[in-house]
């Protein structure tokens, strides 16, 4: 018989999964649906459920010096309006579900879940988060790339829960999302896209692009990016072709219900050039 938990606090929780096997959940907007057989059947779970989102003291936005920490089960809604949390993660959150669904919804979730469309992930994978894991007996520390391995894959182990994600502080001269769906919000991203520069005195310091939908994780690579640091803004606009084939190597979109592979390729690709353009 499945068992339904509520810990009482974080420590009750990491004891439970020491115990047993259970399946976390946080806010449960993906999880549930993907456990309902029919929109008029309860969701069914074959295995112990550890509901986790009562946890108060997982509910917190710490802006240090260098990092902002983002407790686990803190909601979408509540860093939607947190003025410590970066604009750019605002951008995306503001695009993700109705007020209702993000009262609930959480970061964690999202990356528990592993989407290859879920849109806070392309932010996330864009600003360097990372992952903080915690067990009975020890925290890791993990960039979210070496977190989510595949669609709906994670390295997140039985005994582990989700307990912040630490974001550093960056001061990007310019940051951009863009969501490509079947509406502005409230829908799964069809494409999705990230970009941030720093400039100094005309030179790129920082050029980063991440993308969603178009493989099977976020796509971020940093041999690229390397390229274009320490680079003019002038040089990086010059080179557009060649940063085009650069992602046009790793874009490797799917055909589904919501699109098809030579839209999502397309698109990716004019999203990136765009970006370079307007740098």
């Amino acid at each position: 018989m499945v068992k339904h938990t509520i810990p009482k606090n974080f420590d009750d929780a990491i004891d439970y999964l020491y115990q047993g096997d259970y399946q976390v959940i946080a806010g449960g907007t993906d999880l549930m649906i993907q456990k309902r057989n029919s929109a008029d059947l309860p969701p069914l779970f074959n295995s112990n459920c550890l509901y986790v989102f009562n946890l108060e003291e997982l509910k917190y936005v710490i802006k240090e010096e260098k990092q902002i920490r983002i407790g686990s089960m803190t909601s979408l809604e509540v860093l939607l309006h947190h003025p410590d949390v970066p604009q750019l993660l605002k951008d995306v959150i503001i695009e993700m579900a109705s007020p209702g669904i993000r009262s609930v919804a959480t970061l964690a979730g999202n990356i528990a879940n592993a989407s290859p469309a879920g849109d806070s992930l392309v932010a996330l994978y864009l600003m360097d988060a990372i992952v903080v894991l915690s067990s009975m007996n020890q925290n890791r520390y993990l960039p979210i790339e070496k977190v989510i391995l595949g669609p709906r894959k994670t390295c997140i182990q039985n005994n582990e829960i989700i307990k912040e994600i630490v974001i550093p502080v960056n001061e990007f001269t310019k940051a951009t999302w863009v969501k490509v769906g079947g509406r502005r919000a409230d829908a799964i991203s069809k494409v999705s896209f990230c970009g941030a520069v720093t400039i100094q005195k005309g030179m790129v310091t920082e050029f980063r692009i991440a993308l969603g939908a178009v493989y099977m994780t976020v796509i971020r690579n940093r041999q690229i990016e390397k390229l274009y640091k320490n680079m003019s803004v002038e040089t990086v606009k010059n080179d557009a072709s060649n940063i085009l084939s650069h992602y046009q190597e790793l874009i490797k979109p799917i055909d589904d219900q919501r699109s098809n592979k030579d839209y999502r390729n397309k698109v990716a690709l004019n999203l990136i050039e765009d970006f370079i353009k307007n740098i």
